[in-house]
């Protein structure tokens, strides 16, 4: 992939360090790279262009004149940002336009990319407040995607039965070395620690975490991140609960490391049937012992390596039970399953199908 690299994304370049990071952090090697973002409701008088450097990244916002909390790729002002980002990126021989979010397709279009990639991470249309066009924007992505990806396996078939070429499964990955220093970190405490780390949204089982920490009144249960798009009165409240806030993805070894045994409480919804949980990986690269509800691509997955459960009661007895774990030979059983699915070879393999140099080993073939 020679080309320019302009990446158009829902979720911001300093928000969690999740896939479009670790993908678009590794393709910009070598290559222009932007990232850009949805518009941002500033005080200024009209709407202004921001960029900000990370790495070989180039992040780029539009700040604009609003009195909303949020705007969209859809706001009329997206004809602006066009011209603005265009003078910016400048010409190019070439420009590959990587897409995150359907409802950034005018802007896509706009910019005149001789190539389109579809990474299909979530199934927005799913989530809490999605837009009503974004099914139709989506169908026309698809449509129009020169190459598309996708994070899980559900999401791989459910795109399937709408586009038959062209697609291309790539669950999330990890960095196995980023996590090794958790294997070193001592307890943090004198009661041992179940926790979730990721963020916290109408796609976890709130009851299940309150019924988990009645359950285990003499553990901690340690909710680590964000609290997004549910009011945060619904969050179970009681003595062993703990919210810490946000981590940033370098202190994330260290967090997991506190941990005794790591949680992925998902409620069984609308929001999760097609998601594929990057954290299930990184729990595993810290050594953790990992206790999850049925989401269909875990079972598929990861259901050898994880402790599947379904109500507060059967994490608390799972908890118990695989709490008395040796973090090392956690790590050392799931290594082979690491080195696999390592961002390195996942962005590498993603690059040659770009670029029509597709690699001699397809993940479709299992799905």
């Amino acid at each position: 992939m020679e080309s320019d690299l302009i990446v158009l994304s829902h979720l911001r370049w300093v928000f969690v360090w999740q896939r479009p990071q670790h993908i678009v952090s590794r393709l910009a090697h070598g290559r222009r790279t932007w990232f850009v973002e949805e518009p941002e409701p500033a005080d200024v008088d009209r709407p202004t262009l921001r960029t900000e450097d990370h790495g070989a990244v180039r992040r780029v916002w539009l700040e604009v004149p609003s009195e909303r909390l949020h705007v969209g790729f859809d706001d009329p002002v997206v004809d602006e940002y066009a011209e603005l980002l265009a003078d910016l990126v400048g010409p190019g021989e070439q420009r590959t336009v990587w897409m995150y979010t359907p409802m950034a397709l005018p802007l896509c279009r706009r910019l005149g990319p001789d190539t389109v990639v579809y990474d299909v991470m979530d199934d927005l249309a799913a989530f809490k407040g999605a837009p009503s066009e974004l099914v139709l924007r989506q169908r026309q992505l698809l449509k129009e995607a020169s190459v598309v990806f996708t994070g899980g396996r559900s999401l791989y078939r459910s795109v399937r039965a709408r586009r038959r070429t062209g697609v291309h499964l790539f669950p999330s990955g990890v960095e196995p070395e980023h996590y090794q220093r958790a294997l070193t970190v001592a307890a943090s405490g004198p009661r041992p620690v179940a926790g979730y780390v990721g963020v916290i949204d109408e796609r976890l089982d709130l009851d299940l975490v309150g019924d988990l920490a009645a359950a285990l009144p003499d553990w901690e249960i340690r909710m680590v991140g964000p609290v997004l798009k549910i009011d945060e009165s619904t969050l179970p409240r009681a003595d062993n609960i703990t919210y810490t806030g946000s981590k940033a993805y370098d202190d994330l070894p260290e967090v997991m490391g506190e941990l005794d045994v790591a949680l992925m409480p998902f409620a069984l919804n609308e929001a999760t049937r097609s998601i594929s949980p990057t954290k299930t990986l990184e729990y595993l690269a810290a050594g953790l012992p990992v206790v999850s509800t049925r989401v269909p691509d875990v079972v598929s997955d990861y259901g050898e390596v994880v402790d599947l459960q379904d109500c507060g009661a059967g994490f608390a007895d799972a908890c118990r039970r695989v709490r008395d774990h040796d973090p090392s030979a956690r790590a050392r059983e799931a290594a082979p399953l690491l080195h696999r699915n390592h961002w390195d070879t996942i962005a590498r393999r993603m690059a040659g199908i770009v670029d029509g140099r597709p690699s001699s080993t397809t993940e479709e073939e299992s799905a």
